[in-house]
């Protein structure tokens, strides 16, 4: 009788797995029907892929007309998370005695997004945490913010994003 409790849970925990891994076009639907004042969180990885909710580099399938910083090939520069009907896109641009960070936010038909609020919560390579408000520079096209701090290792930004009281998180990583 255990062991047919023990497989059934295993199985049943599989098959919700499988479930998970293949509902890849529910995630705008869902995210829509939440309240307004939940956040979705979404995790950038740095291999190509074309799922919602995952990051990707290179080319998303956007097609870009370059008057927002976008390339018209609709290759990206930075790591691009997507949230429902938004996606991100990060790039840190590492000088000398800072790191300029650069996000661009994007809605349904890649419309750019410049009324968003911004925060970036940076975790520095000693553990240390920094918050940045990440304010819309009209002359880059862009959400930009100057994080001055030149340790070397890896960061770790959490951007909290509020569109209009939708809010969701992108998570991002960089080395320095």
């Amino acid at each position: 009788m255990k062991f047919l409790k023990t497989s059934l849970v295993i199985v049943s925990s599989i098959g919700l797995i499988f479930l998970g891994a293949c509902s890849s076009g529910n995630q705008a639907a869902n995210s829509e029907s939440a309240t307004k004042s939940a956040t979705t969180e979404t995790t950038a990885k740095t291999e190509p892929v074309a799922k919602t909710g995952e990051a990707h580099n290179e080319n998303d399938g956007h097609a870009h007309d370059g008057k927002d910083g976008h390339s018209n090939s609709g290759e990206h520069k930075g790591q691009v998370i997507e949230s429902g009907k938004y996606h991100l896109e990060f790039t840190p641009d590492i000088e000398k005695d800072s790191t300029h960070l650069d996000i661009s936010v994007h809605g349904e038909q890649d419309q750019a997004i410049t009324d968003a609020k911004l925060t970036a919560q940076v975790q520095l390579p000693d553990g240390s945490n920094k918050t940045l408000q990440v304010p819309y520079n009209t002359e880059e096209k862009q959400y930009t913010v100057n994080l001055p701090v030149t340790a070397t290792g890896e960061y770790k930004v959490v951007i909290q994003t509020d569109v209009k009281g939708e809010k969701f998180n992108g998570r991002f990583a960089f080395k320095r």
